[in-house]
């Protein structure tokens, strides 16, 4: 089958498109036979091609999102990667911008 072609590589949206239809398939196949781990790794695969799908200028430093109900504040960008703290933690922590969810008020 070759090498996977990198997320950064693909240049057009229905390739992008394409790779997250195979993955959402494989996550189910997964998810049905129990592939805890197998899942997760899918749905990450499918996290990180869909924030190629969007805009990394839209996410600014200081603007404040939920990532699993928590509060993620972006302290900087690095590409389709959002670096910044999670309620307030002294720990930095990267999500791909397609996991975060606008803060409802």
């Amino acid at each position: 089958m070759g090498m996977e072609k990198r997320f950064s590589e693909m240049m057009s949206e229905s390739e992008l498109d394409q790779n997250i239809r195979e993955f959402a398939e494989k996550a189910r196949k997964a998810e049905q036979m129990g592939m805890v781990n197998e899942y997760a790794v899918y749905k990450r695969k499918i996290d990180m091609a869909k924030a190629y799908l969007m805009n990394p200028d839209d996410f600014k430093p200081g603007q404040v999102y939920e990532v699993g109900g928590k509060d993620f504040v972006i302290e900087h960008m690095k590409g389709t990667f959002a670096w910044g703290r999670l309620d307030r933690s002294d720990e930095l922590s990267a999500y791909p911008i397609s996991v975060l969810e606008k803060k409802k008020d």
